[in-house]
């Protein structure tokens, strides 16, 4: 098989249509141009070019083939330029799961940075409850999660992303939706769309907790995971929620949100889990670049 040197021995050739300059431009002298030629048509089984005393010419077998001869050449530069860029990490794939909230707190602001900082990354999403991306982490097949904590998984290390305040959601038709602001205790004994203690354990406890402190005893109506859901139960009068902030650009009909007096102090975090032996380039630079944490906070 011929090579990419006999190959781009050839091109000049038969552009120059002259050996002299051609080997001036390949930093060659004449006579190993010529033996490369002639190994290339040996090889090929064809006679490429004419030569005489007075003229270089293309025969119809080296014209035809010319253009072939261009884009193997193209190609295989191509090839060498993608794969260097593959371990700076400006080429490459990264699969990134993510919660149903943060799909409107943080990927947005996400995906546009990486657009334009590493274009040329592709970003594989996979909408997954929290435990799920920790077991994804953990087998590979994930490289980033957007997660709520706690994560206590050896080998996935965590920090974090973004913080919110919870609101509060209810009908539109609800006895307290012409208040300003609600308290805790406003929940007391009212129905409430709870979050599942299993798939949405963080927002659960953290809800049963604040509760718990100033003595207010909801009445759980129904278990959901996704914000997504818990907004459509609200909106179809099943009771109240407390959801992120994030939450209220969804603009639900039927549904009003109010903020709550105390809860500002505790607001509900967001971080991002990754393995720390994941060698992937391209996942290093989404992080320095995009990601840096000096800019999430």
């Amino acid at each position: 098989m011929f090579s990419l040197s006999r190959l781009a021995c050839f091109i000049a050739v038969a552009e120059e249509l002259h050996f002299g300059r051609a080997a001036e431009r390949l930093h060659m002298t004449q006579p190993p141009l010529s033996r490369q030629i002639q190994q290339l048509e040996h090889e090929l089984g064809v006679q490429l070019i004419e030569r005489s005393s007075r003229a270089v010419a293309l025969t119809a077998a080296g014209a035809a083939f010319l253009p072939d001869a261009r884009r193997i050449v193209a190609l295989a530069e191509g090839a060498a330029m993608t794969v260097r860029r593959v371990p700076a990490g400006d080429l490459g794939t990264v699969n990134i799961g993510f919660t149903g909230a943060s799909a409107r707190a943080v990927l947005p602001r996400l995906l546009q940075a990486a657009r334009e900082k590493l274009p040329d990354v592709r970003l594989e999403l996979r909408e997954m409850v929290t435990a799920a991306q920790i077991e994804a982490l953990a087998a590979g097949e994930l490289d980033l999660g957007i997660v709520r904590p706690p994560v206590s998984r050896p080998g996935v290390l965590t920090r974090a992303l973004h913080r919110e305040n919870l609101v509060a959601a209810l009908p539109a038709d609800h006895e307290l939706a012409g208040a300003e602001h609600l308290r805790i205790e406003d929940f007391d004994d009212q129905p409430v769309i709870m979050y599942s203690p299993v798939d949405a354990r963080y927002f659960n406890e953290l809800l049963i907790s604040t509760f718990t402190a100033v003595g207010a005893s909801p009445k759980y109506v129904q278990y959901v995971t996704q914000v997504h859901t818990m907004l459509v139960l609200v909106h179809s009068g099943l009771g109240m929620a407390l959801v992120p902030e994030s939450a209220t650009t969804m603009h639900p009909d039927g549904v009003v949100f109010r903020e709550v007096d105390a809860i500002r102090d505790r607001p509900v975090q967001m971080n991002i889990a990754w393995r720390g032996d994941n060698p992937n380039p391209a996942l290093a630079r989404l992080m320095n670049d995009v990601l840096p944490e000096r800019e999430w906070r």
